[in-house]
């Protein structure tokens, strides 16, 4: 008798540890990660989000496992991309910006999308409102176009002489064509003519920056895209050797030689999704998480290179600055 309660007890044991581990198994979320810049670009703004998650409680190979998917700035592999990350049957696809979170959208079916820095998300028909963003599509935006003209301002108080500026955009991006708008209004207000340059890949921007060049204008300003993430440091060099003024909008420009940058902390957004993934794994509606904007900004700028220039940074703006390069 004793023999055969034994053996039912570790008939039960071995049940339910088998269903422990069962269940264990089914707690493992899947979560894929979508982005239109290359690993380097974006390395710093997925380990941010990585440490937000960890600070959550999900730890990767224990509760969390991740997919990572890079379009390296050629915005047509995105599509296959994201199928790629349906066929895994992903949890949630967290995308970057504009450009891979539309593609997303038309993708990705029901599956769950948080978007980690898009433009306007509102304008460029991502979703209904930021209050009430419907569908399956939440997260954060960084409203770029919101942002544009102050960073003409900020040139301006830098190269007060400045009377003509070059803007390169990729026309197929449509919080760009937002950007040019803003700039183009901006610009009246400080009495700049503006050049619009189109740029859809790398090939496309070595002629732009010749017209640049050859028409001499006295300025450069960059729209966000993929395209001009990936080639930072040939925009920044071109910019020095022709002596003249730059800004972007990812601080990154400035540490590669850019004169300024300013824009949304990209890496704290990032790690605020994380906040929007632990949600909805927990059983939160995309569709009821209103999509929340950038809290924190970045204004770096390279005073080596202004002196390159010629230019004085005046000592107002030096103290706004959350990094200047020495």
């Amino acid at each position: 008798m004793r023999r055969r309660k034994f053996i039912a007890g570790l008939a039960g044991a071995a049940a339910f540890s088998l269903a422990a581990r069962a269940q264990q198994v089914a707690k493992i979320a899947r979560l894929g990660l979508l982005s239109p810049f290359s690993p380097d670009d974006t390395g710093l703004w997925h380990q941010a989000l990585l440490q937000g998650l960890r600070d959550l409680g999900w730890i990767d190979g224990r509760n969390i496992v991740f997919e990572f998917r890079y379009a390296d700035g050629k915005n047509d592999r995105l599509p296959e991309l994201v199928a790629e990350l349906v066929r895994l049957k992903v949890d949630i696809i967290v995308t970057a910006v504009t450009n891979d979170t539309l593609v997303a959208k038309n993708a990705a079916g029901r599956i769950p999308i948080v978007m980690a820095a898009a433009g306007d998300p509102v304008a460029t028909g991502i979703v209904e409102s930021l209050a009430r963003p419907g569908g399956n599509i939440t997260g954060l935006s960084q409203m770029n176009p919101d942002l544009t003209g102050k960073r003409l301002e900020l040139l301006k108080e830098i190269a007060p002489n400045i009377s003509s500026v070059a803007v390169l955009l990729n026309p197929d991006d449509p919080i760009s064509v937002l950007g040019l708008n803003e700039i183009q209004s901006a610009a009246r207000g400080l009495k700049f003519e503006v050049h619009a340059l189109q740029v859809r890949d790398t090939s496309d921007l070595e002629k732009a920056l010749q017209d640049v060049a050859r028409r001499n204008i006295d300025a450069l300003a960059i729209m966000p895209n993929p395209v001009f993430v990936k080639n930072l440091k040939t925009i920044a060099d071109f910019a020095m050797q022709n002596r003249i003024p730059s800004m972007f909008h990812l601080r990154e420009f400035a540490d590669v030689g850019g004169l300024v940058a300013y824009g949304a902390d990209r890496a704290d957004l990032f790690r605020r999704a994380a906040t929007f993934v632990d949600k909805i794994l927990k059983g939160a509606s995309p569709a009821d998480l209103p999509i929340e904007q950038p809290t924190k900004f970045e204004l770096a700028i390279n005073l080596k290179t202004a002196r390159a220039l010629g230019l004085t940074v005046p000592p107002t703006l030096l103290a706004r600055a959350d990094d200047v390069i020495e």
